[in-house]
Formats: structure tokens, sequence, C-alpha cells
């Protein structure tokens, strides 16, 4: 800024608008005015005080039921805590719930996306994990308030034909659930036959014991076959994909435990005629990994990574209470800084200038040396 010298000014009253008066006054009563119109102006337009948003919200739980006959999955219900409406999803989208223990955990939306008045999750219990799901089935009941975030969707439904207007029944839709993967599966059923589409579905699972939603699923008649390995043994990859006649194209969803999703890339590996959409509800496996030691730094233990094993597994084994939740690289609970040593990363969440600062998610990443230090 530059300053600009003025000469001193002359010593002099200025004149009135009449020539009678040392002071104005219209500038008196306009000053008047504007002394007592000020502090009423700053309050009607003083600016809300504002925070960041964190995309955590409460909900309140207002329904839950067993929807397996052996009772090892319930299905919960939220409604907004305020009565109103909740964030808008699409098939096959989750929620980040927030358990009262400080974990965090995602779990799949199986309501109807077009209704706005409740969310819907089913969990299946699980005794020797992380404690999730057995938190949720004892501990949380109807009328408790949890928080959560989202809804998030790593599995959209994109129907062939909805940009470019042809006939939904030019293309086939295959759906394949293994046991609690009925989840985001459930809201894409109920979307593809309210469009038209022409869909069909596999169901498995250990036993009909097992296999959560059974009765919601019979008004779809013969669309869905449940094939359970009790009955009929562990399904092939026919069974699964069901008849590819290469006449018309196909798009496979699939969520279920990671056997049967390996098996179906493998499978349908470099075919052009369909396209596959999966989601796992378990860790991928180690690929191409290589043994390293991971240093913590706070607490000065080390302990060694194996080549098929992840790095969070690792520190699980020292450090029970490190935070973590998909276990697949999108969520981002399980990140930590890397203080030494060279990350890989393999996760699909961090920018470039996360990584650059040290981000790392343990769940997938691994280190390109020999070692890694953590702050943690």
């Amino acid at each position: 800024m530059t300053a600009i010298s003025e000469p001193e000014p002359l010593n002099r009253t200025p004149p009135s608008l009449t020539g009678r008066f040392r002071r104005d006054p219209l500038l008196l009563l306009a000053t008047g005015i504007a002394k007592a119109w000020w502090p009423v102006w700053g309050t009607v337009t003083r600016l809300p005080a504002t925070s960041a948003d964190s995309g955590v919200f409460p909900v309140r739980v207002v329904g839950r039921e067993q929807v397996a006959l052996d009772e090892n999955v319930i299905a919960l219900t939220f409604a907004a805590e305020d009565g109103g409406l909740l964030p808008r999803w699409y098939a096959g989208a989750h929620l980040d719930l927030l358990l009262p223990s400080g974990r965090i955990r995602q779990y799949s939306l199986c309501g109807d996306p077009a209704d706005q008045s409740a969310y819907r999750i089913a969990v299946r219990r699980i005794p020797d994990g992380g404690g999730g799901s057995v938190e949720v089935h004892d501990e949380i009941s109807v009328g408790d308030t949890l928080s959560v975030m989202g809804p998030r969707n790593a599995f959209p439904l994109a129907l062939p034909g909805v940009a470019d207007g042809t006939d939904p029944a030019a293309a086939h839709l295959r759906f394949i659930a293994g046991g609690i993967g009925i989840t985001p599966i459930l809201p894409m059923l109920s979307h593809a036959q309210r469009l038209g589409y022409d869909w069909s579905m596999i169901y498995t699972g250990r036993s009909r014991e097992s296999i959560p939603f059974l009765d919601e699923l019979t008004r779809y008649g013969d669309r869905i076959t449940i094939r359970t390995d009790d009955e009929h043994g562990l399904p092939g990859v026919d069974d699964l994909v069901g008849p590819l006649d290469g006449d018309r194209p196909i798009a496979l969803y699939c969520c279920g435990p990671v056997p049967m999703i390996d098996l179906l890339r493998a499978h349908l590996d470099g075919r052009r005629d369909l396209e596959l959409h999966y989601e796992r509800f378990s860790p991928p496996p180690v690929v191409g990994g290589s043994e390293f030691t991971v240093n913590l730094a706070r607490s000065g233990t080390s302990t060694t990574v194996a080549a098929d094993e992840s790095l969070l597994a690792a520190l699980r084994r020292v450090y029970p209470g490190v935070p973590y939740s998909c276990q697949q690289g999108f969520c981002g609970t399980c990140r930590l800084q890397v203080l030494d040593g060279e990350p890989e990363h393999r996760d699909s969440l961090l920018s470039d200038a996360e990584r650059a600062g040290g981000d790392i998610l343990t769940c997938v990443s691994r280190c390109a040396g020999d070692h890694l230090t953590l702050d943690l």
C-alpha cells in the first residue's frame, strides 16, 4: 500500500447548509440514526457460526427383527432422530455405523431407496470377528440413538439401456448373492423389477436356516433360484452364472464370500459379452506381497508382516485397538502416518497429496522396501 502525504488542514468550522449553525443539523440527525441503527443492523446481518460438516448424523432405532431362521441375522430399521427425511440413497449403497464402543462398521442398505423415512440394514453375528456384529446383536435395541455417516455407494447398479433409451429386455441382469451378500442385492431386485428388466438371480448359502430374507424373496417367484450347500453341494461357476448364449449382453452383480468372487473373476476373465460387478464383505487376499518389518514409533514395538498377510492384520497382533472398518481400502478408518520407509499404496481413496504427506491405509497397502515406521 502506498502512503500519500497531505498538507495539514486549516482549523475551520465546516459551514452548515443554512450558514447559521456551526454543525449541520441534518448531519447530526443522520449520525444519530446511524448510531442507533448500527447495533440492530449488526444483529440481523451477523453470519451464523459455521463448523466443518463431518457427515455424521443421529438416527433412532425404530425396528429390530430376526430375518434368518437360525436367528444369527437381525435387521435394524432407523429413522431420523428429528422425524424428518433421511438423505437419499440408491441401490448398492451402505452406511457407516458408529457404534457406542467406538467401532465403525459398514452395512449395506437393504430397504427401499424410494422411502426417505427409514433406513434398513442387516447384520450377521460373527462371534470370532472384530466385535462389531456381536455388539450390534447384544447391545443395540429399539429406541436407541446411534450415529451414522453416509450413505455412500461403492457398488452402484448401472442398468443397461437407461442412458441410451434402448429396450430393457435387450439385456439380461444376473444377480448372485451368497449368504449375507443378499443385502446390497435386495434393493437392486426391486429396482430392476420396477423398470421392467429381464433378470434372474441365484441365492446360495450353507442352509436355508442360515440365509436371510427368504420370505421377502418369495414375491419374485421363479426368477430366483435358492441353492444351499447342505442340499445341493457347493455351486460351480455354471450354477452361479447361468446360461451364457452370447446373443445379448449380460451384466452380473455379485456379492458374497471371497472364494465365490474369485471363482467368477477367473472364469469370466476375457469375456466380452458380459460385465461383472461385485462387492466383497471380506478383506481381499494379498497378491504379490513380500515380507517386511513394521515399527511402531510411539511404543517402540516391531513386528514382521508376512508376504500373504495384510499390514493391518500384523498391527492388530501387537496393538489390538488399532482402528479399522471396511478392510478393503475405501473407508479410510485405518489411516495412519508413515514416518520412515516407502509405502506401496494399494487403496482407491487417498489422493496424491495425501500419499505424499505420509498417509497410508493399512488394510490394503504395504511396503515397497523392507521396513515401515508408523506414527502409532
